[in-house]
């Protein structure tokens, strides 16, 4: 009886994990762009999103409004808009799956599908940082997105694109619920 009683015992471990959710809580989203004559960003602080674990997979929505990124340049940010379809695809969805055991981490690798501007584009092992902020956690780090990635093509000034790369910051703190 011991022996069965050992057996089951190894079979369901103690210490699994159990399921956790999170919710961000604050957000900023910054993406870069090059051209010869200047490199403007635009900020959103308007991202929302949730997340769970479960068996040791943990996976996280993000979405952002792309009418929300502001350059400081009314025209710019209007262009934008026009160039990325954000009338018909007001939204910038990020699904995020990494393996459970790595959201303590002080470097997290995940996988990120991304949709934007009609468009569907995914990004494997992408390196993020996280430190404890009192009991949050403050993720940071760059998705390496580019125009092409998403059929974008790249909008010109005085007759020269931009360069195809509009890298995304991002910090965000999530909020553990138990």
């Amino acid at each position: 009886m011991n022996l069965v009683l050992a057996l089951v015992l190894l079979a369901f471990p103690q210490s699994a994990p159990a399921d956790s959710n999170w919710t961000l809580s604050e957000s900023t989203l910054t993406y870069h762009v090059t051209h010869p004559f200047h490199s403007p960003e635009g900020v959103s602080h308007a991202a929302t999103g949730k997340g769970s674990c479960h068996a040791g997979q943990c996976d996280f929505e993000i979405s952002a409004p792309v009418k929300s990124f502001d350059s400081g340049n009314n025209y710019r940010d209007h262009h934008m808009l026009r160039v990325t379809k954000g009338e018909e695809f007001p939204s910038i969805i990020v699904r995020v799956h990494v393996p459970e055991s790595a959201i303590s981490s002080s470097t997290i690798l995940a996988d990120l599908q991304i949709q934007f501007a009609g468009q569907s584009a995914e990004y494997r092992q992408v390196s993020f940082q996280r430190i404890s902020q009192n009991g949050d956690s403050v993720i940071t780090g760059t998705i390496p997105a580019t125009c092409s990635d998403f059929k974008i093509t790249p909008p010109s000034v005085v007759g020269i694109a931009i360069k195809n790369e509009i890298p995304i910051g991002v910090e965000m703190k999530w909020h553990p619920q138990r």
